[in-house]
């Protein structure tokens, strides 16, 4: 970024629409819209008071009208940049949108690189880093509790818990090294019980942090399910049973699915990235081996398998090759089809899955399909309601952070109990101290900075 440039994009998606929005933020927002924009009624751009709305026409540098537009100018400070920004609502559709942006860039504005906006609000002081990262969370998120995670982050709740871990841990240092600098001085003694049971309290919230991450990533992320089984077992119909629409081609030749089929659902919150395989047969058609292989990948990426039998069937052949590739992995067996009459319990198969759960179900009539989606969201969450009024940890980055600091944390412990100097105690403190801080970016570097914002959009 170029301090003091005005810069310029699209924030909404190309495409046509009701409205599509080009946004400016700079020093210059203001003065650039004088060169660009005529209004409906004579009027000073710069006289315009903050968060104001105003009809006007784009125009281009021949006078020739681009647009008809609604103008919002928000001024700084208080702007989510920190600047002046200016929005330009146009008519949606790529034509209009793209030709307002090209005039406005040829008036003198720079085309903004990816995040350019965030990472402005960021340097101007008016979010912190981990606010920040918040925000492509908010736009990506998969499900209402995803959602409602990042929305808690970018009110600051996750940079509240760490400020006020930074702040007990830049109290012990101060404490500690003011004992070894004026140690004739009446400064406030830190003794060696009373640091080690403040670190200790310290350690638990980390702890507590690091133990949410994982559930965390996965509300963010969500996880990878297969469905598995022999052709004409009822993939395809649980899927659509998931999805409650039909999204997969059911039919009763098997075989049908050739390919791998992916979709998210939401199961309580919980984006489950779920695919329905081609099964795993032995077959001389090309086509079909292809969707065989792919679905073997799919079985080694997969955080939780469902495996499904036919309670008509009983177990086969065709389900014995299927669990040979299904060993040491985390695996739910569906017993499907128990709506038919004189369906089976499958005794082989629970031989074969002493340790893993059975769950009888009917796809096609959607019998047992609540108690399946319980099971799932029990084995994946370890048990735990998640709510996003908890803090949680959702990103990769800040988990690293917080389980260096916590090693700090105990390194430091340990070294109270050896009988360490302080000074020695001090540097694992500090090292803490300062981790912390490239969470809410008090202390990241600066080519972190920039690999942070390169994962955001253009506009944004």
């Amino acid at each position: 970024m170029h301090d003091g440039e005005t810069i310029a994009a699209i924030s909404t998606p190309l495409g046509e629409g009701g409205i599509g929005i080009v946004r400016i933020s700079g020093n210059d927002a203001i003065k650039l819209l004088k060169k660009v924009a005529k209004p409906y009624r004579k009027k000073n751009w710069e006289e315009c008071r903050s968060h104001s709305l105003h009809n006007a026409y784009i125009v281009d540098k021949d006078n020739e009208v681009v647009d008809e537009v609604l103008i919002s100018i928000m001024r700084a400070p208080k702007s989510f940049t920190g600047e002046d920004v200016v929005e330009i609502n146009c008519h949606g559709g790529i034509v209009a949108v793209s030709k307002t942006l090209e005039v406005v860039i040829a008036a003198g504005a720079r085309l903004a690189e990816a995040g350019e906006f965030t990472k402005r609000a960021f340097l101007n002081g008016r979010i912190d880093l981990a606010q920040a990262e918040s925000v492509i969370d908010v736009i990506r998120a998969k499900t209402n509790t995803g959602l409602k995670v990042a929305l808690k982050q970018l009110e600051g709740h996750l940079s509240q818990k760490i400020k006020v871990l930074k702040e007990k841990l830049l109290e012990i240092l101060i404490q500690m090294e003011a004992g070894i600098d004026f140690p004739e001085d009446e400064v406030p003694y830190l003794s060696p019980d009373e640091a080690k049971r403040k670190l200790k309290e310290i350690a638990v919230s980390l702890k507590e942090l690091i133990d949410d991450a994982g559930r965390g990533r996965i509300i963010r992320e969500g996880i990878k399910a297969v469905i598995i089984g022999k052709p004409n077992v009822g993939k395809s119909s649980l899927l659509n049973a998931l999805l409650n629409e039909n999204r997969a081609l059911v039919t009763e030749i098997p075989g049908t699915t050739r390919d791998v089929i992916e979709e998210v659902i939401n199961i309580k919150g919980i984006p489950l990235r779920i695919i329905d395989t081609a099964g795993i047969r032995k077959t001389e058609n090309l086509v079909e081996e292809l969707g065989v292989e792919k679905t073997r990948s799919s079985i080694e990426e997969a955080a939780i398998i469902l495996f499904m039998l036919d309670a008509t069937t009983d177990w086969t052949e065709q389900d014995e090759i299927i669990a040979r590739e299904l060993i040491d992995k985390e695996v739910l067996v569906l017993v499907n089809k128990i709506d038919v009459q004189n369906s089976q319990e499958i005794s082989n198969g629970k031989q074969y899955f002493k340790e893993s759960e059975f769950i009888y179900i009917s796809a096609k009539e959607g019998m047992g399909i609540k108690d399946l989606e319980n099971a799932i969201i029990k084995r994946i969450m370890g048990g735990k309601v998640v709510s996003p009024e908890n803090l949680i940890i959702t990103k990769a980055r800040h988990l690293k952070i917080i389980k260096d600091a916590y090693n700090h944390v105990n390194e430091a412990i340990s070294a109270l109990q050896k009988g360490f100097t302080d000074d020695l105690v001090c540097i694992d403190v500090k090292a803490a101290w300062l981790l912390l801080g490239k969470i809410t970016g008090e202390t990241v570097e600066e080519d972190m900075i920039d690999r942070i914002f390169e994962e955001f959009c253009i506009g944004k």
